[in-house]
């Protein structure tokens, strides 16, 4: 039988409240707060982005305040760099290349919920589907990237975009729901 957190990096349906994912997202908001109440390039935030993304690649940066659920659920590629009030609510996957930048308040949502009432609201049940952003990719300001989306290499995501479909590689794509604008030389 599977435990809860199997469950949620499978993308299977799992309780939320379950103690030992609890337990995990508690010690990652200890070391949010070090990390969201410290001066970036400090050794106080070098020690809380070691402890919270153990699978950074060299010269990823992020401003705080940062968000996420686990942390330990996020994967960054070199030279990332996540402007102000980046939200990457981690439950499953999130896999970001290297030299990708993220505008100010820009959202990352692997999790998601039922749409029935009686799983949603009387059970608790949730799911998380990855996310992959490619290299090379600039995500504008406010951009909500949604459970399950891939970004291709070199792609450029406009301010204020919900992401609800794949975007495949070397485009400018934008709007609510984000649509390609335009084709990129690669």
């Amino acid at each position: 039988m599977k435990t809860e957190k199997e469950k949620m990096l499978a993308g299977e349906p799992y309780l939320a409240g379950d103690e030992e994912l609890y337990n995990e997202r508690i010690q990652c908001r200890i070391i949010l707060k070090k990390l969201n109440n410290s001066i970036p390039d400090s050794d106080e935030w070098n020690t809380a982005m070691t402890e919270l993304l153990s699978d950074a690649a060299d010269g990823a940066y992020i401003e705080p305040p940062f968000h996420c659920d686990y942390g330990s659920n996020i994967s960054l590629g070199r030279n990332f760099y996540a402007n102000f009030n980046c939200i990457i609510l981690d439950v499953n996957r999130v896999e970001i290349g290297d030299n990708v930048m993220f505008a100010p308040n820009v959202q990352v949502y692997t999790a998601g919920h039922p749409l029935d009432v009686k799983g949603r609201v009387e059970e608790g049940i949730e799911f998380g589907l990855p996310i992959k952003i490619g290299h090379n990719v600039w995500i504008g300001g406010g951009a909500i990237i949604c459970p399950g989306i891939t970004i291709g290499d070199n792609s450029v995501i406009g301010a204020g975009s919900v992401v609800t479909k794949d975007i495949p590689a070397n485009v400018v794509a934008a709007g609510s729901p984000c649509r390609i604008i335009r084709n990129l030389e690669s």
